[in-house]
């Protein structure tokens, strides 16, 4: 398994003022799936690179088994064999082909098991039919999943994605994400993805991570953290959410009743498919509930706390 110890890190060589990650404890076991979530600046891209080894620890040690991962002052090539790293900047080599970057470094004395591992690759990340393109005639999320089916094609270990689905459109997002992750548990591949969608971790993680203010605020399971959120920064990663009482109420948590003690002035309605959001006002705050229906502005209704399920 992947065991991360007491990770420290500044990117200031003094280590003065506060650490980007302080104090990060957590462990990855083979075939697993964590996501990591948090603001932007929260440290998940930079905590991607120091488990990949691209930086130095002020203090604190990963594993991966026994092998302990290090960074450039110990190791001239940064990486390791079982582990690949997918960024959000591709580096690919653009005037050869699709298949010839997802097998550049699969070996040649083996051709025909060369030719089906990029055939299946290929079609892991929907690019069979682009298989003869070259990779600089590509769209952005086109290059996205060949640095994904390059990444894959030496059978790593441990995989680190970082917005891994960021530049694809929505046409293709949702395939191909139950494509690869589920390609991923199939190899029994462990997998940390870095992400600010929760379609990447609904339905998929096994475990969420959320950093804040440079440290671990909760590792637990997505249906833990989605039913009792522990902070406004979580439940805002699943959706639209109240604070009531100093309580996180989600807005599909609120129902419209003949009576009750929060009465609220509808503003607005915004369509979201096979349902509204409302907001609407109180004397001090404003609140978003969900409804079938638009409701007409300035009218006033009341709302019931549903039980959580």
């Amino acid at each position: 398994m992947l065991k991360v110890d007491n990770l420290t890190f500044s990117y200031n060589t003094k280590n003065t003022g506060s650490p980007v990650l302080s104090n990060i404890n957590f462990s990855v076991n083979r075939g697993e799936h964590v996501s990591i979530i948090g603001e932007s600046g929260s440290g998940k891209s930079t905590l991607l690179k120091l488990l990949y080894g691209e930086y130095d620890l002020n203090e604190g040690y990963i594993f991966w088994e026994d092998t302990e991962i290090l960074g450039p002052k110990y190791n001239l090539v940064v990486g390791y064999d079982f582990m690949k790293y997918v960024a959000q900047e591709f580096d690919l080599m653009p005037f050869i082909t699709v298949e010839e970057n997802i097998g550049k470094h699969l070996s040649n004395f083996f051709p025909e098991e060369k030719k089906e591992r990029v055939a299946e690759l290929l079609e892991v990340v929907e690019l069979t039919d682009f298989a003869k393109t070259k990779v600089k005639t590509l769209s952005g999320g086109q290059k996205q999943r060949v640095a994904l089916a390059r990444a894959l094609a030496k059978k790593p270990e441990i995989i680190l994605l970082d917005e891994p689905f960021s530049h694809i459109d929505n046409f293709q997002k949702q395939s191909l994400r139950r494509s690869v992750f589920n390609y991923l548990k199939e190899k029994n591949i462990a997998c940390i993805v870095a992400t600010h969608d929760s379609e990447d971790v609904l339905g998929f993680a096994d475990r969420m991570i959320v950093l804040h203010d440079s440290i671990v605020m909760s590792n637990k399971s997505p249906q833990e953290l989605y039913k009792n959120p522990e902070m406004p920064l979580t439940a805002s990663f699943f959706g639209e959410f109240n604070l009531l009482n100093d309580d996180i109420i989600y807005a599909h948590q609120l129902k419209i009743v003949e009576k009750s003690d929060l009465r609220v002035d509808v503003y607005h309605n915004y369509f979201k498919g096979h349902y509204y959001l409302i907001e609407a006002h109180t004397e001090d705050d404003i609140i978003y509930f969900e409804n079938r229906t638009a409701l007409e502005i300035n009218s006033k209704v009341f709302l019931e706390i549903l039980k959580r399920q």
